[in-house]
């Protein structure tokens, strides 16, 4: 019989029929949705997990942009390199040894000099005053020595007067007494007579011994005063001597021949005791003073072997003296010259010195990373697939030098590398060179 549906999941017979309604139950399509959501979800997590195991595209890098190396075993020269500059072996500075007044400028810089040349002349007047009055000093003295001489002759003839009439006195009353004793003797001459004659004698005796004593203190008195009176004449020729260098330093020389350097001052300029005058240095005599880096001057000794390079020539030479402090993160080492002078060599140029620190045998070495230090690991890209990728691997390095470095472990010989900073591709183990 014919069913009319007049709703959805309901039906009822036909009008030939009863006319009750007979509910239905829908058909069902959830299995259908749930099946369909589980291969969704399997086919996304399958997805995902299989780019997840895709490795990431190797950057590329331009093949002319980087700088690389072979890695090489044989002998490797350890140098350290540092700047530098040419300064005189000896230089004369030459100051102030008072206040003055720059009067006349005789030599400019740049000028050969010899030791007596005049370089500029200075004045002082206190100087002037003070020398004339030592000279005057001088004279003084020297004329008082003259007066002492003088008066000590007159005393010691006066002395001397005195020693002489006693010794005719003495003779006489020895005669006397002498021709007293033979009266006596013959009766002619009493006892007291004779014995006053022979105390006269023994009188004048005692008397010229007194005397001639006197003559002798006054005569080293004498010398003792003409010394001391000498000695002042001395000291006060000494102070005028100096006196006068003093006035005739205000003409500066040179000192030594050379060339002169430095002469900071201009006419009428007034100068303070020690300032800078001038400064000459001898040219063609010439040493390298070269500062080392810190971290890389602890193998420098002296002795080693060094060239120095004035971009017109290469010099050789030795290490000479090592500073023993450091300065603004350098060592400064003095190098001193075994060769000729390049033409156009003079003080104060600039130059690039090198020191030989030792020779390595048979070991392996390559051109020293921008990166990595001595004695520590690195990571370096190391050639492969032909020469058109490269991989990061892990290099220990040795002992280094100014363009090598030894090679401990991480690369064997032939090994090609790249040298250049590659910090930019930290984040990547492969590269790929175009």
């Amino acid at each position: 019989m014919p069913i009319v549906y007049d709703q959805p999941g309901l039906a009822r017979r036909s009008l030939f029929g009863s006319g009750v309604d007979i509910p239905r139950e829908p058909p069902k399509k959830r299995r259908r949705y749930v099946i369909y959501a589980a291969v969704g979800t399997v086919v996304l997590v399958g997805a995902t997990l299989g780019l997840r195991k895709l490795r990431a595209a190797a950057p590329t890098v331009e093949r002319a942009t980087v700088w690389m190396d072979t890695v090489k075993r044989g002998p490797m020269l350890r140098q350290v390199q540092g700047q530098g500059t040419l300064v005189p072996e000896q230089i004369r500075w030459i100051s102030a040894t008072a206040a003055s007044r720059v009067e006349r400028i005789i030599v400019r810089p740049g000028t050969p000099v010899k030791e007596d040349t005049v370089l500029v002349e200075l004045t002082n007047p206190d100087q002037q005053l003070a020398a004339l009055e030592a000279e005057r000093q001088v004279t003084s003295a020297e004329a008082e020595l003259v007066n002492l001489q003088a008066t000590q002759q007159n005393q010691r003839l006066a002395q001397e007067s005195v020693v002489a009439t006693l010794r005719s006195e003495l003779g006489d009353a020895r005669r006397r007494a002498t021709a007293d004793d033979e009266l006596a003797k013959k009766g002619f001459l009493s006892e007291l007579e004779r014995g006053q004659s022979r105390d006269r004698a023994n009188e004048l005796a005692g008397r010229l011994e007194f005397e001639q004593k006197r003559l002798g203190a006054l005569s080293q008195g004498m010398a003792a005063q003409v010394a001391a009176q000498r000695s002042q004449v001395e000291r006060l020729r000494a102070i005028a001597q100096f006196r006068r260098r003093e006035v005739d330093a205000l003409r500066v020389r040179a000192g030594v021949a050379g060339m002169l350097q430095e002469l900071p001052l201009q006419v009428g300029q007034s100068v303070a005791v020690g300032a800078l005058l001038a400064k000459v240095a001898q040219p063609d005599k010439l040493k390298a003073e070269v500062h080392i880096p810190e971290t890389q001057a602890k193998d420098v000794q002296l002795g080693q072997r060094a060239t120095v390079d004035t971009r017109n020539g290469v010099i050789p030479g030795r290490v000479s003296r090592i500073d023993p402090a450091v300065q603004a993160g350098t060592v400064k080492i003095d190098v001193t010259l075994e060769g000729a002078l390049p033409q156009g060599a003079r003080p104060d140029l600039t130059i690039e010195g090198t020191v030989e620190l030792e020779r390595l045998e048979n070991v392996l070495f390559v051109g020293r990373p921008a990166f990595g230090q001595a004695q520590s690991t690195v990571g370096l890209f190391k050639l492969e697939d032909g020469g058109d990728g490269a991989v990061r691997v892990n290099v220990k390095l040795g002992k280094s030098s100014v363009k090598t470095v030894e090679i401990l472990s991480g690369l064997a010989e032939g090994d090609q590398v790249i040298l250049s900073d590659m910090s930019q591709w930290d984040s990547a183990d492969r590269i790929r060179l175009r």
